[in-house]
């Protein structure tokens, strides 16, 4: 007698025809991941996207004088250079102290060159200013939320959802949204 093992994909439930199809993805940092890094397993098909939804990160360790341990914080570089108000943080950079290098913690490490993999048509990131592509699932998202989004944006301390901004109701197919709110767009 034979066996047939069925394989399926992690994300979406849907079954894989051939094993090559699979994409093993291994999650090594996430708000609800407890316990350690998991694999999972998805169609390359339903990872198309991925690539392009990339962040540029920077990871800076807080020093305090209080501290026994410095504090590591993980952020985008936009928001990171938005810091420098005198000097453009390029400029900041080349002419700062040059200090030893230390391990960055496995968790502030994404795949690739330090790049992390955000997916924004997720509750967590959706309505981050991102390079990439705005998906339908994202933008759905910010118009169903759009103030839990915009209240979890500007505690930490990123830029809000703007309904008066054309860019950000273009963006995020807010006209309805804003409409109904009496909100001119400037």
């Amino acid at each position: 007698m034979g066996q047939k093992i069925i394989r399926f994909s992690d994300l979406t439930g849907r079954h894989a025809e051939d094993e090559d199809e699979l994409v093993r993805i291994v999650v090594r940092a996430h708000p609800d991941l407890v316990g350690g890094p998991v694999a999972i397993e998805a169609l390359a098909g339903e990872l198309a996207e991925v690539r392009g939804l990339a962040l540029d990160l920077v990871t800076i360790e807080l020093h305090h004088p209080d501290a026994e341990e410095p504090e590591t914080v993980v952020m985008t570089a936009e928001a990171f250079d938005r810091l420098a108000t005198v000097t453009p943080m390029a400029e900041v950079l080349r002419g700062a102290e040059r200090v030893a290098a230390r391990p960055v913690p496995a968790q502030a490490v994404g795949a690739g060159a330090g790049r992390e993999r955000v997916n924004y048509a997720s509750p967590e990131h959706a309505g981050r200013p991102h390079k990439g592509r705005t998906t339908d699932a994202e933008k759905q998202l910010v118009r169903q939320h759009l103030d839990e989004i915009n209240e979890r944006l500007a505690a930490e301390g990123v830029r809000t959802v703007d309904l008066s901004n054309p860019e950000h109701v273009a963006r995020y197919g807010l006209e309805e949204l804003a409409a109904e709110r009496g909100v001119t767009l400037g």
